[in-house]
């Protein structure tokens, strides 16, 4: 995740955690300075030209993680027609398997949200992970190796759904997530959702003061905000109600 987010910084102007992290300068730069690295717009326009080509190149099985990840790219363009582009990018993928099936399910839902759709990633959560135990397991496998749970390098999707990483900690993970309890953000609600999953499978997470300490923090700023649904406000209040157990 370090790298990718140092890659992101330029396109989403987010910093990475690591930068975050960082004490301010004891001395400010002379004159006017940004706040981290940027891109012309020539420069914008030609690397998400690139980026769409990679996906409407990148055909076949073989090729479907480079897809994936360009489509993903792709989400961050600014342009007027991103969001049909990618609509029709996505309609024309054909899954054959259901691993490669759910990834793209995940890819389309994660771009729509990021385009301000929330209603695919609410289709996502309701059809593709509740009541799934399998779709559960890849969800919490995906966001683990995405945080840094394990460092052993995968060369392929396929540990998502084998269960090879069932012996991650969660700690990271867990406040990965809720540091993305924000109204507002369209990952939101699979933050939430994704919270509610792990402390049944990572019961212990409960233990350490830390985390609770951050749910603590933000349980209630979530449950108070307009703009969650029934089933997110739901699951807050059940990792409330779960907290209050572990420290019973």
């Amino acid at each position: 995740m370090p790298l990718t987010e140092m890659l992101m910084w330029p396109l989403n102007g987010v910093p990475p955690g690591s930068v975050r992290a960082l004490p301010p300068p004891p001395r400010p730069r002379r004159g006017p300075a940004p706040v981290g690295p940027e891109l012309t717009s020539g420069e914008r326009c030609q690397f998400f030209e690139q980026m769409r080509r990679a996906a409407e190149q990148a055909r076949g099985p073989d090729r479907f993680l480079l897809r994936r990840q360009a489509l993903y790219l792709s989400g961050y363009d600014r342009a007027a027609d991103t969001r049909h582009w990618l609509a029709h990018q996505q309609r024309a993928e054909r899954p054959g398997d259901w691993l490669t099936a759910w990834l793209n399910h995940r890819s389309v839902a994660a771009v729509a949200a990021r385009q301000g759709d929330r209603d695919r990633m609410s289709w996502f959560i309701d059809t593709v992970l509740q009541n799934d135990e399998a779709g559960e397991a890849a969800n919490l496998a995906y966001w683990a190796y995405w945080v840094g749970e394990t460092t052993v390098p995968q060369q392929s999707d396929a540990f998502i759904a084998d269960g090879s990483l069932s012996s991650w900690h969660g700690g990271k993970l867990l406040a990965h997530l809720v540091a993305g309890f924000v109204p507002h953000d369209g990952y939101v609600e699979l933050n939430i959702h994704s919270v509610w999953s792990l402390v049944q499978v990572r019961p212990h997470l409960l233990r350490s003061r830390a985390a609770v300490r951050g749910l603590r923090e933000r349980l209630p700023i979530m449950l108070d905000s307009g703009e969650l649904s029934q089933r997110a406000r739901r699951q807050l209040e059940s990792v409330r109600y779960a907290i209050r157990l572990a420290e019973a």
